[in-house]
């Protein structure tokens, strides 16, 4: 049986080497097919152009994990639904009359789509109301999955990560490390999932026995108040405490530092859905997540 990966950055790459370890026959579409390891095999194609190669034999599941070129609303409708677009029209053009390869189309999502919650919880039954064109796309591009799917015998999933970090995501661990990190004046919950855990939940769904459902949230057992993250980074890094954008804001008299609205909302995002259909976080906390990435834990190479 072959898995069909329609975008191989970081985390398709990582699905990828799990699908493969599994005894899978990897097929990756990616514009430079060069880069990918040597179990996947790499097809030289542009997501966001029509006319994209013809699905390998025996596909069983297409998994479409695109990131956009820039942090644009033209880059992201290109990427995310033109993309998309073009995927659905070569999976469909692929059935014959039993209509049975592919049995999946796994479309990489985001929690963006939420907007803000003001701290409350969000699940697969919260109403997306996204606050920015990222969650607008996104969400159009959810739609667009289950619109062109509605009829066929494809099942559809779409599968909401919240913010990826692992190796080479280390944001916030470089602006501790730099002095740069501030803790908010106010609350502001943080979602977020190990890339091992994000490629993992993806190899999950798309080979559980049971049918999946057509959405699930992809972030880990602990939504996190952003200054408890920047916190427990400099204790495990042993630096000095971040301040905080109040006492910042006192000292220069005032204003509104760290007022800014927040990186993808404040809200807490609940993974019991996930979780109830067996799955299990190796990182369920960013403790254990960030822990791993310090002492240089689950970086692959080709």
């Amino acid at each position: 049986m072959t898995v069909l990966l329609a975008g191989c950055g970081d985390l398709g790459t990582e699905a990828g080497l799990r699908f493969a370890a599994a005894g899978q026959r990897v097929v990756g579409w990616r514009r430079s097919p060069e880069k990918l390891p040597a179990a996947i095999e790499g097809i030289a194609a542009d997501l966001s152009s029509p006319g994209l190669p013809p699905l390998p034999a025996e596909t069983t599941a297409v998994v479409v994990a695109i990131a956009a070129d820039s942090p644009t609303e033209e880059a992201y409708r290109v990427a995310y639904v033109d993309g998309l677009m073009n995927v659905l029209d070569a999976v469909l053009a692929a059935q014959g009359g039993d209509g049975d390869v592919p049995r999946r189309v796994l479309f990489v999502s985001s929690t963006a789509v939420y907007g803000d919650a003001g701290g409350g919880w969000v699940d697969e039954s919260t109403t997306a109301v996204p606050g920015g064109f990222s969650g607008r796309i996104l969400r159009e591009a959810e739609e667009l999955l289950y619109d062109r799917l509605r009829g066929t015998r494809i099942t559809p999933v779409v599968l909401r990560l919240g913010g990826i970090y692992g190796p080479g995501r280390t944001r916030l661990i470089d602006q501790v490390r730099s002095g740069t990190a501030v803790v908010p004046a106010g609350s502001r919950f943080t979602n977020r999932i190990h890339r091992d855990d994000a490629a993992a939940a993806i190899v999950y769904l798309c080979s559980m026995s049971d049918t999946p459902g057509p959405l699930y949230l992809g972030v880990d057992n602990d939504p996190a108040e952003l200054g408890d993250v920047l916190r427990f980074l400099a204790a495990e890094l042993g630096l000095p405490q971040p301040p905080s954008a109040s006492s910042l804001s006192a000292s220069a008299g005032g204003g509104s530092a760290g007022g800014e609205p927040s990186r993808g909302g404040n809200k807490r995002c609940s993974n019991a859905l996930l979780r109830g259909t067996g799955f299990e976080f190796e990182y369920p906390s960013f403790r254990e997540g960030y822990r791993a990435i310090l002492a240089g834990v689950g970086v692959r190479h080709p």
